[in-house]
């Protein structure tokens, strides 16, 4: 609704006529419709499965706070061709090159360099994968948050499938997403190639959407003057 509607609106919900009103203008408001999943955004464990460890896994709303604003760090695999598989020794050399310790509470982000390819119709094919072994591994050193600026944290989902229907086995579908863990993922970032590798903070808080698998976020990241 732009300003000349508003104007109308106010007129008729409240008998303000539009001349006493600045530059004859009323207010504008938007009404808009947008997927969980669509565009960047944070997954919660409800999104991989129903339970997790024999409980119910949380929904969006139901995760702490604390876990979207923390230290970050860059792990680069912009060298990596669509759909190789990111290893858990590959993830811990990743991270020493980028000089950063982990520590329970960081926000480890995975850059692919796919972000180029944002919006564009093939970029859902587009990228390397974290292995479930690797996810697991940021896990077990207390990482609860960890993002990527390719479509999806696995591989892309076609190769996924195909070695999933060739092999006929669980565990290779979506293998990452659910490996029984509860921690959150951001998928579809932009920008990690203007970050340091650490030396900054990540703000990812999603929008609170009661019961919802994921959510919409702005994810910032605040770098340390030096």
């Amino acid at each position: 609704m732009g300003h000349d509607a508003g104007a109308a609106e106010i007129e008729q919900l409240l008998g303000v006529p539009r001349d006493l009103l600045r530059d004859g203008e009323g207010w504008t408001r938007e009404t808009m419709t947008l997927g969980t999943h669509n565009a960047t955004h944070v997954d919660a464990p409800w999104h991989y499965n129903s339970t997790i460890d024999g409980a119910p896994a949380e929904t969006i709303d139901q995760l702490p706070l604390e876990w979207f604003f923390g230290p970050g760090v860059v792990v680069d695999f912009s060298d990596r061709g669509d759909g190789e598989v990111i290893g858990a020794d590959e993830m811990a050399s990743a991270l020493d090159a980028a000089g950063h310790a982990l520590a329970p509470g960081d926000i480890v982000l995975v850059r692919t360099g796919c972000d180029a390819y944002y919006g564009d119709p093939d970029y859902i094919a587009r990228g390397p994968g974290v292995s479930a072994e690797a996810t697991r591994w940021l896990y077990e050193r207390g990482v609860r948050v960890m993002g990527i600026d390719a479509w999806g944290w696995d591989r892309p989902l076609h190769l996924q499938a195909a070695d999933a229907l060739r092999e006929r086995r669980p565990g290779i579908f979506w293998e990452a997403h659910q490996v029984g863990l509860r921690y959150s993922q951001i998928e579809r970032l932009v920008g990690l190639g203007a970050l340091p590798p650490s030396g900054f903070t990540v703000a990812c808080f999603p929008l609170r959407v009661v019961g919802a698998s994921a959510a919409p976020a702005r994810v910032v990241a605040m770098v340390e003057d030096d």
